[in-house]
C-alpha cells in the first residue's frame, strides 16, 4: 500500500512501530488505527437471565458503563454493587467486549449483584492517568445516582449503594487499586455510597526491575513480557518509567501505602501469569502492614483464565472466593 503525497508522487505507507492483539496498530509518523472489532471474538451467552444496559456516565469524553443486574432476584433484599473495570494493558479492550460481557452475567447471576462496567479513555491517545481518573469518574457517577432526586429507578430500586465493591481485571486492576488509594478507608467523599472492600483480578503492577518470574516464566504465556513492555511504553506519560507511580505501587516517588487506611482487598492471580511476583509481593506487603489483605494463587492459570472460560473449575471457585468476600464484608 502506498499513499499519494501534494507533489504527486507516492510515498510508502508509515512503518508499523506497535501492534496490540490485532486491533491497535501505531505507526511511526503517530497515526494510529483502531479496529471496531474485539480481539476476542467468542459467542455472546445472553439467556435473558441477566437484565443489562448501558448509561453514558461521562458526557465530555463518550464514556458509557454497562449496568447488569438478574432479571429475578433470590432475596428480598436490595443487592450489593461490584465494579468490574475490564483489562487492556490500558491499550484496548471495552466493556462491549464478548469476554467482559459473558463475564459480567456471570457475575450478576453468580454474586447477585448489580454489576457496573465502565469504559475508559485508552492510551496511547490518552496516557496515564487518564484511565485513572475515569474510573474515579465512574464512581463518583454512581454517588451522583445514590443523591439524585429522580435517580436511574432501573438501578436505584434494587441496588444497595451501601454496599459497594470495586473490582478489575488486570489494567482494571490497577485502577481498582488507585482509586483504593485515593478513596482510603471508609471512601467518606462517595458518602452516602460505601466501598466496602476491592477485588485485584490479576492486577497489572509494573516495575524498573524485573521479577524473577517476569524473567524466567514461560515465554509463551497468554500475556507475554514482549506484551507487557508495550503495554506500558504506550500507555505511562512520556519521559516516565514504568516506577511511575501510577504503575509501581512501591516506587520510588508512590504514596507511602503502609501509612494509609484501606479497605479490605482480595488479590488473584494465575500460578503461570508473568504478573504473580508483583501481585505477591503487593499483598505480602500489605498484610505486613496491618492491611486487611488476601491472597489467592490459581496454581497453572494463565493471565485472565476467569473470562476466557468462565465455566473452568478454577474460575467457579474463584466466584466462590468472591462471593465470600463480599459477604464477609457486607456486614
Amino acid at each position: 500500500m502506498s499513499r499519494t503525497i501534494g507533489d504527486g508522487t507516492t510515498a510508502p505507507p508509515p512503518q508499523e512501530v506497535d501492534e496490540c492483539r490485532g486491533v491497535l496498530r501505531v505507526y511511526g509518523d503517530g497515526s494510529i488505527w483502531r479496529s471496531n472489532k474485539p480481539s476476542f471474538e467468542v459467542p455472546v451467552y445472553d439467556d435473558g437471565s441477566v437484565l443489562w444496559k448501558d448509561v453514558v456516565f461521562d458526557a465530555a469524553h463518550g464514556l458509557q458503563l454497562r449496568l447488569y443486574k438478574p432479571a429475578s432476584s433470590s432475596t428480598a433484599t436490595k443487592l450489593p454493587i461490584f465494579y468490574y473495570i475490564h483489562g487492556g494493558g490500558f491499550c484496548i479492550g471495552s466493556r462491549t467486549w464478548p469476554n467482559c460481557q459473558n463475564y459480567c452475567f456471570k457475575l450478576a447471576s453468580e454474586l447477585q449483584a448489580v454489576i457496573i462496567s465502565p469504559d475508559y479513555r485508552l492510551a496511547p491517545e490518552n496516557r496515564l492517568p487518564a484511565a485513572i481518573e475515569d474510573g474515579y469518574a465512574a464512581v463518583k457517577w454512581l454517588q451522583d445516582q445514590a443523591v439524585a432526586e429522580e435517580p436511574d429507578a432501573w438501578l436505584a430500586d434494587v441496588a444497595d449503594f451501601s454496599r459497594v465493591f470495586i473490582s478489575g481485571d488486570s489494567a482494571g486492576g490497577n485502577i481498582a487499586h488507585n482509586l483504593a488509594v485515593r478513596l482510603g478507608a471508609g471512601s467518606v467523599e462517595l458518602a452516602p455510597v460505601r466501598v466496602r472492600g476491592y477485588v485485584y483480578l490479576a492486577p497489572f503492577f509494573g516495575g524498573t526491575v524485573r521479577t524473577k518470574f517476569e524473567a524466567e516464566g514461560p515465554k509463551d504465556a497468554f500475556l507475554n513480557i514482549d506484551l507487557i513492555d508495550r503495554f506500558w511504553r504506550l500507555s505511562i506519560p512520556v519521559g516516565q518509567s514504568t516506577d511511575y507511580p501510577l504503575v509501581n505501587p512501591f516506587g520510588p516517588n508512590s504514596p507511602n501505602l503502609e501509612d494509609l487506611d484501606l479497605d479490605p482487598i482480595l488479590v488473584v492471580v494465575g500460578g503461570s501469569d508473568l504478573l504473580k511476583d508483583r501481585a505477591e509481593e503487593y499483598a505480602k506487603k500489605l498484610k505486613q502492614w496491618g492491611k486487611k489483605v488476601e491472597y489467592v494463587e490459581f496454581e497453572g492459570q494463565q493471565h485472565g483464565f476467569f473470562t476466557f472460560n468462565p465455566n473452568s473449575q478454577p474460575a467457579k471457585e474463584l466466584m466462590l472466593v468472591i462471593k465470600k468476600f463480599i459477604t464477609e464484608n457486607s456486614i
